[in-house]
């Protein structure tokens, strides 16, 4: 999927830093809160394509619509000033996800958010779709505090369930690195994207 080329002053990241936070149910909700934990739906997954740096002023705007939407973010580490820590970065740049039934209204109001490329698919009748293991496995490892990395597109390979841990449940393709260690690799096909997490292969199960 191409990128939109970033530069000058990044005005998405001003809009947002602008935006204030939301009120529910009579709570303050921070954006992060919102971020990691989507609401129930009944409603399948869909793809939108932002501008660069964009995922957050779009998802500020469709949730502030009554809009259910997802931005995954993982923990990646990060050296600044000698120090190594964990930073939270998108875990697909330029992609955040929606669930909502989409009739032609709705897809028109989701159209005109700021910042937004496209609703990935071929005719708003005819839009795409994340299948509900590729999606299970990204909001879990999105709500982890474990760290990740940004990984080559995969595919093909050895599939695996993660049977116990702060994982358990989700699915993916294993990468051995030796007899004890390996990389979980999720991948979102539509995106033709990966993300991996070093995990215990003793904690392994074919799928």
């Amino acid at each position: 999927m191409p990128r939109l080329p970033a530069g000058g002053t990044n005005r998405c990241d001003s809009a947002v830093s602008a935006m204030s936070w939301m009120n529910r149910g009579g709570g303050m909700m921070t954006i992060s809160e919102s971020i990691d934990q989507p609401p129930p739906s009944s409603s399948v997954w869909r793809v939108l394509w932002t501008q660069s740096y964009c995922e957050q002023l779009v998802h500020d705007q469709l949730t502030g619509r009554g809009f259910e939407t997802f931005f995954p973010k993982i923990n990646v580490w990060s050296r600044r000033a000698g120090e190594r820590r964990l930073v939270r970065r998108p875990m697909f740049p330029g992609y955040l996800f929606l669930r909502h039934a989409l009739d032609k209204e709705a897809y028109i109001e989701v159209r005109k958010a700021r910042g937004l490329v496209t609703v990935l698919g071929e005719t708003w009748e005819r839009l795409a779709v994340v299948p509900d293991g590729e999606i299970a496995s990204v909001i879990a490892l999105s709500r982890s505090d474990l760290p990740s990395l940004p990984y080559p597109y995969l595919r093909e390979g050895m599939r695996v369930r993660i049977a116990s841990g702060p994982l358990a449940g989700i699915q993916g393709i294993l990468e051995r690195r030796n007899a004890e260690k390996g990389f979980l690799v999720l991948s979102v096909d539509l995106l033709s994207r990966s993300v991996a997490v070093e995990v215990d292969c003793t904690s392994v199960v074919p799928a």
